[in-house]
């Protein structure tokens, strides 16, 4: 297993921004999903994960960025474990983020090439998640390739399609 490594920082755009994040939020979204990587409990596979969601900035702290991260655990029931992504969509959900609440994705694994998240995970994203959300995506060597949502799960089926969810008599609003 490799260690982790920190990310080598992308271009930034003419304003200064990676795919609309802070060189600030790059680093701390790539540092925690490195480091959740290692956290991982993956005994039978031995193929960590890690993942974190960039939480969009509150009025009350605009400029530090807040992270939810989550790794892979599995079990001897292979079929039953949880992937990376979605145990920290399970924890941001239980501390009250919503739809329209993230910022970005990223995830992390000890290949040297690039991993997305599985299809069960783009499909479980997408219910928090805008197809606009930016997925960066971390190799064993720290770089990084990205790609959204929407290009990782094209004409995906979200919950703004659904008719009266929670109590609601129309359909949901996109943020």
């Amino acid at each position: 297993m490799s260690t982790t490594v920190n990310a080598t920082v992308p271009p930034t755009d003419a304003n200064g921004l990676i795919h609309g994040l802070s060189v600030e939020e790059f680093q701390s979204l790539s540092k925690s999903c490195l480091d959740a990587r290692a956290l991982a409990y993956c005994p039978y596979s031995r193929f960590r994960v890690g993942a974190s969601l960039l939480i969009h900035p509150s009025p009350s702290s605009p400029t530090t960025p807040h992270i939810i991260s989550g790794a892979n655990i599995e079990n001897a029931s292979y079929p039953v474990g949880t992937c990376a992504e979605r145990s920290a969509m399970g924890t941001a959900i239980l501390q009250g983020h919503r739809y329209g609440s993230f910022k970005a994705i990223g995830v992390s694994t000890d290949m040297t090439e690039f991993c997305s998240p599985c299809g069960m995970c783009r499909q479980f994203l997408r219910e928090f998640c805008e197809d606009s959300v930016p997925i960066f995506m971390f190799s064993s060597e720290g770089k990084v390739e990205v790609k959204t949502l929407g290009e990782l799960l094209p004409m995906s089926f979200g919950p703004e399609k659904l008719l009266g969810r929670e109590g609601e008599g129309e359909k949901v609003k996109s943020a």
